[in-house]
C-alpha cells in the first residue's frame, strides 16, 4: 500500500473543513460508474456527476490532487480552499452534470447563468447550497439552463486546455477571484498534509507503511463547524457513515492527541456539547440532526484517562454527569448494576449477547463505569461496583449478562463477554488469565473476531457477529497489557496493523479472510491503527 496513492473507491478525495468530497460513492454500498462531488451538508447528497470525455479513462489520487488519464489527455483536481476546488485539463474533456436528471418544486437541482460575472450555478434542493463554476480558461458548452422538470443540466468542457473553479457556498458570495495559481494550490495541499502527517505520526517508519494513509484518512473527514457540529470534527467517513458518533470520536480524540492536542479536545467537547439534562450524551451528532434514541458505551473515562484527564472543572462536571445517567436512570430500584436498553447502546448493536434480551446488564459496561468512577476520584462507588460486577456476572469461569427484570443470566461466545478485561490491574489474577486465555480463543490470523470463530452464530459479515473491529481490538488490547499480559497484547496489535497494511481501513474485516466489509474509509480504523502503531514504535525504540 504506497503512502502517497490511494483508491478512490475506497477513500474520498477531500479536504479538512470541507463538507463534501470527490468519490464513486454515492449511497451507502452504491458506486457510480462516474466520480462525483458529495455533500455531506443535510445528510449525503451526490450533486454532481464528473464526466471525463474519455470514459475509460484512469483515475488516480494522492492527498493534495486528483488526476484522470488517457493516453496523453489528463484533467487534475485540486483544493484550494475547503470549500472550493480547481479544475484544469488538457487534451481531455470534461463534463461538470447535475447529477439528478429531474427537477421538482422540492427536489432536483437548477442551473443558471449567473449575469454579474457569467459563472454557472447549480442550485441543489438536497444540501440547499449553491455550487458555482467559474471558467479560468478555455471554452465552456452549457446545457440546460434555467430548464425545469426533467433536462440535461451541466457544463462541458471541451479537450481543451482549460481550467475552472467549482464553489460549494450558501446564500450569495461576491464574484470568485483566485487566490492562487492552480500549481500553487497543489503545493499548499501538500504542505498542510504533510504538516499533518508529520504532527500525528512523526514516529512513522518503514515499519508502519500504512500510518500515512491512516493519517489522510483523519485528516481529509474533518469538517469545519456547521449546523450541529459544534466545533471541528472528524466524521466517521466521508461516505455514507457520515456522523461522529459517541464512542467512535473518542478513539479519534487519542490518535490526535500527541499530534493536534486542540483537534482532539474539540473531538471530545462535540459530543459533550450535546449532553441532555438527564446527562445522556446523544447517539450521533451529524450536520442537521442530533439523535438521542440511544447512547453509547460509557468509555470516555478510560479516554480521558489517556489524554491526560478531566483537566478542566467543565469537562469534570460533564463526565460526572454522564457517569450519574448511568447510575441513576439506567439503574433499576435494588440492583446495583446498570443495564443497556438495546445492544445499539453498547455500540455492538447486534451482537449475541443481546440474543436472550436486550435490556440487560453487561458485564462490559460495568467494568467502563468502574474506569469512570476512577478517574472522577469516587474510589468507593468504583470498589462497590467492581464488587457487584464479580458477584452477580461472574460465575467463576465467565462472565455472563444478567436481566435486570429476571435476574436470568446468560452467555454466549460474544467477544463483548470479554470485555471486562478493559480493567487490567483491577481484575483479580484469576480472572484475567481465563479472560486472557478465551480472548485467544478469538483471535485468528487477522485479528480478534467478535464472536469466535467456532461459534453456529458466526456471520463471515454480521457486524458484531463475526467481523474484527477497531475499537474492541484497541479496548482489548490495552486491557491485556494493564492485566499483564503483554504477549498477548503485541500479538493483538500486530495482527491488527497488518491486517489495516494489507486491507485498508474499512469498518471492519472479515475475521477469516481479512477482507474489508462495509464503509472502506473509516476514521476509528485509521486512528486504531495509529494508536497501535505508535505505542509499538515506543516500545520498540525505549
Amino acid at each position: 500500500m504506497s503512502p502517497s496513492l490511494f483508491a478512490i473507491h475506497d477513500i474520498p478525495f477531500s479536504h479538512p473543513g470541507s463538507w463534501f468530497g470527490i468519490s464513486p460513492v454515492i449511497a451507502e454500498g452504491e458506486v457510480a460508474d462516474d466520480l462525483h462531488l458529495v455533500s455531506h451538508q443535510t445528510g449525503l447528497h451526490a450533486v454532481l456527476r464528473l464526466v471525463p470525455s474519455a470514459p475509460r479513462a484512469a483515475v488516480t489520487a494522492t492527498p493534495a490532487r486528483l488526476v484522470w488519464a488517457q493516453g496523453t489527455g489528463r484533467i487534475e483536481l485540486t483544493y484550494e480552499t475547503p470549500d472550493t476546488v480547481r479544475l484544469r485539463g488538457a487534451g481531455l474533456g470534461l463534463a461538470v452534470l447535475a447529477a439528478a436528471p429531474t427537477l421538482t418544486p422540492f427536489s432536483g437541482t437548477y442551473l443558471y447563468r449567473d449575469p454579474v460575472d457569467g459563472a454557472h450555478v447549480f442550485t441543489d434542493y438536497g444540501t440547499g447550497r449553491r455550487y458555482r463554476v467559474t471558467v479560468l480558461g478555455g471554452d465552456a458548452d452549457v446545457r440546460g439552463a434555467e430548464a425545469l422538470g426533467t433536462a440535461d443540466r451541466g457544463v462541458v468542457l471541451g479537450a481543451g486546455p482549460w481550467e475552472i473553479a467549482v464553489e460549494e457556498y450558501a446564500g450569495e458570495r461576491p464574484p470568485y477571484r483566485p487566490a492562487l495559481g492552480f500549481d500553487e494550490a497543489v503545493k499548499a495541499a501538500h504542505e498542510r498534509f504533510t504538516a499533518f502527517a508529520d504532527a500525528v505520526a512523526p514516529w512513522r517508519d518503514a515499519s508502519t507503511p500504512a500510518a500515512e494513509l491512516a493519517a489522510y484518512v483523519l485528516w481529509s473527514a474533518t469538517v469545519a463547524p456547521a449546523g450541529f457540529v459544534t466545533r471541528p470534527a472528524v466524521l466517521m467517513s466521508k461516505h455514507w457513515m457520515d456522523k461522529v458518533w459517541s464512542w467512535d470520536h473518542c478513539f479519534n480524540a487519542l490518535a490526535l492527541a500527541a499530534g493536534d492536542p486542540e483537534l482532539a479536545r474539540d473531538q471530545i467537547g462535540l459530543v459533550f456539547d450535546h449532553q441532555a439534562d438527564s446527562g445522556a450524551l446523544p447517539d450521533s451528532i451529524t450536520h442537521s440532526e442530533v439523535l438521542y434514541n440511544f447512547v453509547k458505551p460509557p468509555i470516555h473515562g478510560w479516554a480521558l484517562a489517556r489524554l491526560g484527564g478531566p483537566r478542566d472543572p467543565e469537562t469534570y462536571d460533564r463526565l460526572a454527569r454522564w457517569t450519574e445517567f448511568w447510575l441513576t436512570a439506567r439503574r433499576a430500584p435494588g440492583e446495583e448494576l446498570p443495564h443497556y436498553q438495546h445492544g445499539n447502546d453498547s455500540g455492538w448493536d447486534n451482537a449475541t449477547l443481546f440474543d436472550a434480551g436486550r435490556v440487560v446488564q453487561a458485564p462490559d459496561l460495568a467494568a467502563f463505569l468502574i474506569l469512570q468512577l476512577r478517574e472522577l476520584g469516587w474510589a468507593e462507588r468504583a470498589d462497590r461496583l467492581r464488587a457487584a460486577l464479580l458477584e452477580r456476572l461472574w460465575d467463576g469461569e465467565r462472565f455472563v449478562a444478567r436481566s435486570p427484570s429476571t435476574g436470568g443470566t446468560w452467555s454466549t461466545h460474544s467477544l463483548l463477554f470479554l470485555m471486562p478485561i478493559v480493567l487490567g490491574e483491577e481484575l483479580p489474577a484469576a480472572v484475567s488469565d481465563i479472560l486472557a486465555a478465551r480472548i485467544r480463543a478469538h483471535l485468528t490470523e487477522h485479528g480478534l473476531a467478535t464472536e469466535r470463530p467456532d461459534s453456529t452464530h458466526y456471520e463471515a459479515d454480521g457486524y458484531w457477529r463475526g467481523p474484527i473491529w477497531a475499537p474492541s481490538t484497541v479496548l482489548i488490547e490495552d486491557g491485556l497489557r494493564r492485566a499483564g499480559h503483554a504477549e498477548l497484547a503485541d500479538e493483538v496489535s500486530a495482527r491488527f496493523r497488518a491486517l489495516c497494511e494489507r486491507s485498508g481501513f474499512a469498518e471492519n474485516f472479515d475475521a477469516r479472510t481479512g477482507a474489508g466489509l462495509r464503509d472502506r474509509a473509516y476514521t476509528w480504523t485509521a486512528s486504531a491503527y495509529l494508536i497501535l502503531a505508535a505505542a509499538h514504535i515506543q516500545r520498540r525504540r525505549r
